[in-house]
């Protein structure tokens, strides 16, 4: 198996690393998709089943890694700006936890009946899968009205500030 793994590898390297650089962010980040593909392929060598090419699974594989690895990125990106600006808004309003309180459920009402229970299972910490479960809507697509939920609100918050 280490023999075929290497040459796995070896026969699809460039691909990997094509994909890896239009993926990459930053100048070292190429290198380290690069590794957990390599890792990523080498877990799952035992599982691939001969239904598509060497190629394409490992293709796939590369994908799904750096596909994952910019939307984690996004997140952590949005999450990281989100709360700049929420801590320059307060810092500059000097708002208190009443007011803010305040301010979030005025902004929430004005939502329709559907983003309300949204923002509300979102407020109770419930997972992505389980809001969708409860709703009886995709996960992802809870994650696109999160979004567009999140902005809402934000522009509300600061327009009413």
């Amino acid at each position: 198996m280490a023999v075929q793994f290497e040459q796995i590898i070896e026969d699809n390297k460039s691909s990997i690393l094509r994909i890896c650089k239009i993926y990459a962010v930053s100048p070292n980040e190429p290198e380290d998709l690069f590794q957990e593909v390599i890792y990523q392929i080498w877990r799952s060598l035992d599982k691939f089943q001969g239904n598509s090419s060497v190629g394409t699974w490992v293709y796939r594989i590369a994908l799904n890694v750096c596909i994952r690895s910019k939307m984690k990125q996004s997140k952590d990106a949005e999450k990281v700006s989100l709360n700049a600006v929420s801590f320059s808004l307060a810092a500059e309003t000097d708002t208190s936890d009443d007011e803010k309180y305040r301010l979030l459920k005025q902004c929430i009402s004005q939502l329709n009946e559907a983003d309300q229970s949204l923002i509300i299972l979102y407020l109770e910490a419930l997972p992505y899968a389980e809001m969708a479960a409860v709703l009886g809507i995709t996960e992802n697509h809870v994650a696109v009205k999160m979004k567009r939920i999140r902005k809402k609100l934000f522009d509300c918050m600061t327009q009413m500030n």
